[in-house]
């Protein structure tokens, strides 16, 4: 035996494990570690996410990998006469079913899919919209579809912009297709506000007002 192992085997043999008993809720994680009459000044417990290591004197305890993630900057303890009593705070919320295992931490995986994406915001192009529902709206005859032109074709595209548009836009929206007899929908204020929009009907049909 070299010199170097007789020094490990000292220092093994010096070591004594202490019993320990645990109870948990939800939140928080007690484990009650028996050492009869703590030094307090000499008791030492360090929090790492999967690990709790406990030392007093040659009294060691070391528990990994704990069942679930711990707070370190949350846990705490308290050394009484009979036991010192440590309270891990869980991460996540839930029970752990079990004190320490080869289970791997829930909490590993879930960063990058728990984390949600930035909304982006983005200008609409509304003029290129309207455009595009109005030349669908030509792409049947009357004979194909009476209601060509008329509410069962615009609303849902109208209500979709309407909803999403600024306060100039929707005005203009509301006041071009109102004066037009549905033929027009224009979402720019500031030529729509200059008079009255024209009636623009499809190609190779004629408008008329009925009284």
């Amino acid at each position: 035996m070299t010199s170097m192992e007789g020094v490990k085997n000292v220092i093994k043999s010096r070591l004594i494990l202490v019993r320990h008993e645990y109870y948990e809720n939800d939140e928080r994680t007690t484990i009650s570690i028996f050492d009869r009459g703590a030094d307090p000044e000499k008791v030492s417990i360090k929090f790492e996410p999967r690990k709790v290591t406990y030392t007093h004197g040659e009294k060691t305890l070391s528990l990994e990998p704990l069942k679930g993630q711990i707070n370190p900057d949350a846990c705490d303890y308290t050394v009484g006469k009979v036991k010192v009593e440590v309270r891990l705070a869980k991460v996540a919320q839930g029970r752990w079913g079990g004190l320490v295992g080869d289970s791997p931490d829930p909490l590993a995986n879930s960063a990058s899919t728990s984390t949600p994406t930035p909304a982006r915001s983005q200008k609409k192009n509304w003029d290129a919209l309207t455009t595009d529902i109005l030349s669908a709206e030509k792409d049947k005859s009357m004979e194909e579809d009476p209601n060509v032109g008329g509410d069962s074709a615009v609303n849902p595209f109208f209500q979709k912009l309407f909803a999403d548009a600024d306060d100039d836009t929707k005005r203009a929206m509301m006041k071009s297709y109102s004066e037009s007899g549905g033929t027009t929908l224009s979402t720019n204020w500031d030529e729509v506000g200059k008079g009255r929009v024209d009636v623009k009907p499809p190609e190779g049909q004629e408008w008329k007002k009925w009284s």
